[in-house]
C-alpha cells in the first residue's frame, strides 16, 4: 500500500545517495526512450529497504520534473503553480519532493480522485448544470499546499545524479 511505502521511506533522512529509474517499460516524455530499462544506482553496504522506498518515491518526482521542465521550455513560461490529484498525491513525502525539485508550490485538491469527477462536471456543463467552466473552477478546492524547501544547490545535487542515471538507464 502507498501509505506502508512513505511510513518506510520517512525512516531515513534522504534516499542515501540512491537513486531509482523507474523506466520498467523504457521512459516516456520527455525522455522518448523505449529501449530504457529500470535503474537502481548507489547501492551500497548501508543501503536499507527504507532507502529504497525513499528513492522510489523520488524516482516517481524525478520523471515528473523532466515533463514540467520540458513543458516550461515548450510554453516559453513558468509554472506558478502545480497542482496534482490521483492516489499518488496522497503521499506527502512524496508532494513535498515534487514541490522542492519543481521549485514551485504544489497543490493537492481536498477531493483527490479528480478524473471521475472532471467527466461529470463536463457533462454536467453539457446538460446546463454548470452556466460555466468559471463555476466548475470553484468548485476545486486546495487540501494541502507543499511549498519549497529545498536550497538550490541541493536541488541540483539530486537532479545530477538523476540525470546520471537516467543515462545508465
Amino acid at each position: 500500500r502507498s501509505a506502508d511505502v512513505e511510513r518506510l521511506a520517512r525512516k531515513v533522512k534522504d534516499a542515501g545517495g540512491l537513486v531509482f529509474v523507474p523506466a520498467l517499460a523504457g521512459l516516456g516524455a520527455p525522455h522518448w526512450r523505449p529501449e530504457a530499462r529500470g535503474v537502481i544506482r548507489g547501492i551500497d553496504r548501508g543501503t536499507t529497504a527504507a532507502h529504497l522506498a525513499r528513492a522510489t518515491l523520488e524516482g516517481i518526482a524525478f520523471l515528473i520534473n523532466d515533463l514540467a521542465e520540458a513543458m516550461r521550455a515548450e510554453a516559453h513560461r513558468p509554472i506558478p503553480v502545480f497542482k496534482v490529484d490521483g492516489g499518488a498525491c496522497r503521499n506527502d513525502l512524496l508532494m513535498q519532493f515534487q514541490a522542492d525539485l519543481l521549485g514551485v508550490p504544489v497543490e493537492r485538491p481536498r477531493l483527490i480522485e479528480t478524473t471521475a469527477f472532471g467527466a461529470a462536471f463536463l457533462a454536467g456543463l453539457a446538460a446546463g448544470v454548470w452556466k460555466d467552466r468559471e463555476e466548475i473552477r470553484r468548485n476545486w478546492k486546495v487540501g494541502r499546499r507543499f511549498l519549497p524547501r529545498m536550497k538550490p544547490a541541493e536541488r541540483e545535487v539530486h537532479l545530477a545524479r538523476w540525470r546520471q542515471a537516467v543515462g545508465a538507464a
